[in-house]
């Protein structure tokens, strides 16, 4: 299938923290540096770019100095809240480089389930992207818990990511990852893995083919992944799984070139 994006406006783009943090436990300004010049740059050629970044925890424990996430599930939370403003900080300190505005936007699951409080962040995402102010998404990691009786995490990321792209009714999702995209079978282990271009459906070979968890420093895998296609699928929409390792291939994907996998359903 031709990958035609001319009519895409409004995108969701989804970085993860293995892409922020290096395996050292740094950030990686580069990387960050990078991504808000290629935001900035959308922008002035008129998308409305949302930006969903992971990596409080990453950068928690980076400003606290620890080497591992904590055990302790109020410890997980309060290097969280730490990490969450630091990242904060960086992202609007480089993107006032490029004359680019950004807020924060925290959500936990219970926002999006009741009406109200949807309808209020929708019109949050609408009004600030009026006002040409990049929003920038994470998981309320501070708060947010995952009990029977009151979950309020999305789980991870991923998933959060698509569920953006639904309430602001996004053209695409760019979700960047630390692998080029969806493989018949774990690159990492098989030689001979084949990289899918395009996906159509999500059938039980994709899903067998998918596994694995994410890097020490966050929690997504290639089946969130998945599992975000098939919630894009489901509103007839479109994705691409692309490597986050250099995000001016965003550009260059948004021009039709061919990079990653390609999402969207057969009609």
């Amino acid at each position: 299938m031709k990958r035609e994006f001319s009519r895409v406006k409004r995108l969701v783009i989804k970085i993860g923290t293995s892409s922020l943090v290096l395996p050292d436990g740094k950030i990686n300004l580069e990387k960050i540096d990078h991504l808000a010049f290629v935001i900035s740059n959308l922008q002035t050629k008129g998308f409305e770019p949302i930006l969903v970044s992971s990596g409080a925890m990453g950068f928690g424990l980076n400003v606290l100095e620890m080497n591992k996430r904590p055990h302790d599930l109020a410890k997980q939370q309060a290097v969280s809240s730490v990490g969450q403003v630091a990242m904060m900080g960086l992202y609007a300190q480089i993107f006032s480089h490029y004359q680019t505005q950004v807020s924060q936007v925290l959500l936990t699951r219970d926002v999006v389930e009741y009406p109200e409080s949807l309808a209020n962040v929708t019109n949050a995402f609408d009004s600030l992207l009026e006002m040409g102010i990049v929003p920038i998404v994470n998981e309320n990691d501070a708060v947010s818990v995952d009990e029977m009786d009151h979950a309020t995490k999305f789980g991870d990321n991923d998933r959060l990511s698509a569920i953006v792209a639904e309430i602001v009714n996004a053209d695409l999702l760019i979700m960047l990852s630390d692998i080029d995209g969806l493989y018949d079978k774990n690159p990492t282990i098989y030689d001979d893995a084949v990289l899918r271009t395009h996906v159509s459906e999500i059938t039980e070979e994709i899903l067998k083919s998918a596994g694995g968890a994410g890097s020490k420093f966050g929690t997504g895998g290639m089946m969130s992944k998945i599992q975000s296609a098939q919630m894009v699928f489901e509103r007839d929409g479109q994705m691409i799984l692309m490597n986050g390792k250099n995000p001016r291939d965003i550009l260059r994907v948004l021009e039709g070139q061919v990079i990653g996998t390609f999402f969207k359903q057969d009609k």
